[in-house]
This record gives structure tokens, C-alpha cells and sequence, in this order.
């Protein structure tokens, strides 16, 4: 704690929830142990600074239009977001380095380092030219950031061509995949993939360390070859809100009145369905999911975030006889206090996307899963959960009414639920050891800590 007090961190969050939470996340472990925290942030997606009255919060112009702020291409509003902040970034940030107030004449606390989001590109460069040491924090697991640099040579490979006999075959330089998850993850705005991963890595090579909300316990083998790999420091400090609760960080208001109809329900009978922050289905797809749900016969809770069906407000076009049936069972809201529905006794599955922030949550309160992830690292998170871990099914994005009724049968129904409940109530057991005081997560904060307080 000493050697933390009167040094001040900033950290700067890429403007989507699920980077934004685990920095927020980030910043109250660090405050916690006696850092001041500055949080650089766009006006785009703003997080809420009322939320955290003891960090300063500084806003920089990000430049998109009403337009580009709706896109639901990632990539594209990522790209547009480093080509517009980097101007105003190195302003602010050149103006806090500065020694001395410029209104009062006083001295300015010092600056430790820049913590940033692995999807900047400019701020290793940047950081390096101010001389201020850099880290970055990845909202992957070390599994798919140490191990996303070989796709684009599997691009090059003819991926994309493979026949249907091949599909089911595992990926030796990408396990736990199987090529035909590959084959998804680069059918999708890969055109950039060289120039972009070859940047990636050589920003994570030149930064000061690596901060992982991962563990020992649910990542060991890749935690080591990436320290080989990269040789930085690796910091993997455990799931962020095992520290501190995240729902003060959400940028979407959670419907409270998840929690007292769950309450009206019976022990581990829900299935709880969301599919995160980004993820976009078309109106078909929702009507399957919705009539998956309905004909398990158990009730549900389904998150339908506003915006999240293409072409659609919210669920308007769910004709009112179906939202009848729904409502004999489920319940569907546009946002929910996820880790508060997942700790609730009446869940007894979580029908995900599988990013990470998700799937180690449902991890934490021992939730069983059913994997239906989209895009890029989800394939991965979802084989560990279903082939490696071995406490969920994976759908392999199969939207279809039956495949998804028939895997809550045998999740909430079946002898293949009780072993899988039985394998996560022991993963988590496993992963909260991590945080206690010889445990590998505590050690590694603690490593951190003395990192930072070093510079």
C-alpha cells in the first residue's frame, strides 16, 4: 500500500461495455491499494463518472457522427476511433505529464503509467515518445490473444475452402478449436487481418506488461507459453468482479424487476439467455430462440437488448399470440443485472454468447452454460466451456428451434445436467481458491501492484 500512495494511474477504456467494465473493474482494485486513478475516456459511450466519485474522469472528442456511433460493425467503428483520438489523446495526456498545474502553479501528482485497452493502436508509440511506461489490459482469454496471431496465416491456408469432412478436426496451432470454428471467426471483416494482428503484436512486445482477467486456474498452459512468447511481464490478476461488483459500470440501465420475478420462481428452473453488449441476430433468429425457450417448457428469462434485432426497435415484431405463450413461462426485458440474476437460487442454466466477462461469470456463482457464440474469441471461450471444462453444451451457432429446446432439456432435465453441474460448483470452487492469500490470482495482483508502484 505505501509504495502506491501519491502515485496516480490513467487508464483509457475503449468505448464498448464489455472493455469498459473490466477497466472500471481495474481502476477500483488499483484505488483500492492506494492508487489515484485518472480515466481518459470518448464522449461516445461515456461511462457514467457519477458512479465513481473518487476518480477524476477526463473527456476527449471522438469525432463520430450519430450514424457511425449506430454501426453495428465493430471493426469499422473501432478503426474510425483510433483515426479520431489519437490527436486529442496525446493532448490530454501530454497536459497531464505536465509538472505543474497550468492554472494554480502547483505540483501535479505523478503519473505511474498509462493502462489502456489492447484495441488502441497509437498508445504504445505514443507512451513510448513521453517516455511513460504503458500496459494494456486484454478482455480476451490468454488462450485467444496469444494464439489469434496465426490466423491470418490459417487464412492463407484455405480455411475457407475446407470440405465438410475436415470441419470437425481440431486446430493444432489453435487449440481447442476445431477447423470448422475457424471457419467462422475468419468468415467475417478479415480483410485486415494481417496489417492489424501484425500491429497487435508488435505493441504487446514493446509495452510494459499484460493484464488478463483470467487465472491460472482456467488458463495455465497458455498463461506460460505467452510469457515465453512475448516476454513481458504477464499479469493474470482472476475475473474482475470477483474484486468488485460491476453493475455500476454497465452503460445500459438493468430492468430491476428480473429479481423479484425470479424470486416467484423454483429452485434451478430458469434459463437465463444474453448475448452480451454487441451481438446483433436477425428477427428469424430471435423467433427461433423465443420458440426454443417456449416449447423446453421451463421458464426463462431473455434479454433482448434495444437495437440488438436487425431491423427492429425492440420486439415489436413478435406477434402478440406469441408474446402470450411467452408470457406463460418467460420473461423478456432489454437489460438485466447480470451478475445479480446469476448468483439468484432459481437459475439453473445460462444460455450465452460466451465472451469472456460472461462465461467466468457464470463460472463464479456455477451456473452451467449453453454456448451460442457469434464471433471471433466466442468460438474459443465456448470449446473451453464445452470440451476443456467440460460445464456446458455447445450449440456451434445453430439458431434452431429444436437443437436449442432439446439442449435445455438436457441441461435442466438429464443426468448429462447433473455431471455438468457438478463439474462447474467444482471449477469454481477451483478458480475462487485463486484469490486467497497463496493463491495464484492474489499473487499476481500483488505482482502488479509492485509493477506499477516500480516505474
Amino acid at each position: 500500500m505505501e509504495k502506491s500512495k501519491g502515485l496516480r494511474v490513467i487508464l483509457f477504456p475503449l468505448p464498448l461495455q464489455g472493455c469498459i467494465n473490466p477497466m472500471i473493474q481495474l481502476a477500483k482494485i488499483l484505488h483500492s491499494r492506494g492508487f489515484s486513478i485518472t480515466v481518459i475516456h470518448t464522449r461516445f459511450n461515456a461511462p457514467k463518472a457519477s458512479s465513481h466519485p473518487h476518480f477524476t474522469f477526463i473527456e476527449i472528442p471522438d469525432g463520430l457522427s450519430e450514424t457511425e456511433e449506430r454501426t453495428i460493425h465493430t471493426k469499422l467503428l473501432i478503426t474510425k476511433l483510433n483515426r479520431n483520438c489519437e490527436s486529442p489523446f496525446r493532448d490530454c495526456l501530454t497536459k497531464l505529464l505536465e509538472p505543474l498545474d497550468s492554472e494554480t502553479g502547483d505540483e501535479k501528482q505523478r503519473i505511474s503509467c498509462l493502462i489502456d485497452d489492447s484495441g488502441w493502436m497509437f498508445t504504445q508509440p505514443l507512451a513510448q515518445s513521453l517516455k511513460l511506461p504503458r500496459l494494456f489490459l486484454s478482455v480476451f482469454t490468454v488462450s485467444f490473444y496469444r494464439s489469434q496471431f496465426v490466423l491470418p496465416k490459417l487464412q492463407r491456408e484455405g480455411y475457407l475452402q475446407l470440405q465438410d469432412s475436415e470441419q470437425d478436426d481440431l486446430v493444432e496451432e489453435f487449440p481447442p478449436l476445431r477447423k470448422k470454428d475457424i471457419l467462422r471467426i475468419l468468415d467475417v471483416e478479415t480483410e485486415i487481418l494481417d496489417p492489424f494482428l501484425d500491429k497487435v503484436l508488435k505493441m504487446t512486445k514493446a509495452s510494459s506488461g499484460l493484464i488478463f482477467m483470467s487465472c491460472e486456474e482456467l488458463d495455465q498452459d497458455s498463461l506460460s507459453q505467452a510469457r515465453e512468447e512475448f516476454e513481458i511481464p504477464i499479469f493474470a490478476i482472476g475475473p474482475s468482479h470477483s474484486h468488485f461488483p460491476a453493475s455500476s459500470s454497465s452503460l445500459s440501465t438493468p430492468d430491476e424487476t428480473c429479481i423479484p420475478w425470479l424470486d416467484k420462481q423454483e429452485d434451478k428452473s430458469v434459463v437465463y439467455v444474453s448475448f452480451g453488449s454487441l451481438v446483433t441476430i436477425r428477427e428469424s433468429e430471435l423467433m427461433e430462440v423465443v420458440w426454443g425457450l417456449r416449447n423446453s417448457d421451463q421458464p426463462f428469462l431473455l434479454v433482448v437488448r434495444a437495437g440488438s434485432v436487425r431491423g427492429t426497435e425492440w420486439v415489436e415484431t413478435i406477434p402478440e399470440e406469441v408474446i402470450e405463450r411467452i408470457n406463460e413461462k418467460g420473461k423478456i426485458v432489454k437489460w438485466a443485472p447480470q451478475q445479480d440474476v446469476l448468483k439468484h437460487g432459481a437459475i439453473g442454466g445460462f444460455m450465452t454468447h460466451n465472451g469472456w466477462s460472461s462465461t467466468v461469470e457464470s463460472v463464479c456463482e456455477a451456473v452451467p452454460m449453453i454456448c451460442l457464440p457469434f464471433r471471433w474469441d466466442q468460438m474459443l471461450n465456448a470449446r473451453f466451456v464445452s470440451d476443456v471444462w467440460m460445464v456446458g453444451i455447445n450449440l456451434e451457432g445453430r439458431v434452431e428451434r429444436k437443437e436449442i429446446e432439446v439442449a435445455i432439456r438436457r441441461l435442466m432435465l438429464e443426468t448429462e445436467g447433473e455431471d455438468i453441474r457438478e463439474r462447474i460448483q467444482l471449477l469454481k470452487e477451483k478458480v475462487g481458491r485463486s484469490f486467497e492469500q497463496n493463491g495464484s490470482a492474489n499473487q499476481s495482483l500483488q505482482n502488479l501492484i509492485d509493477h506499477i508502484s516500480s516505474f
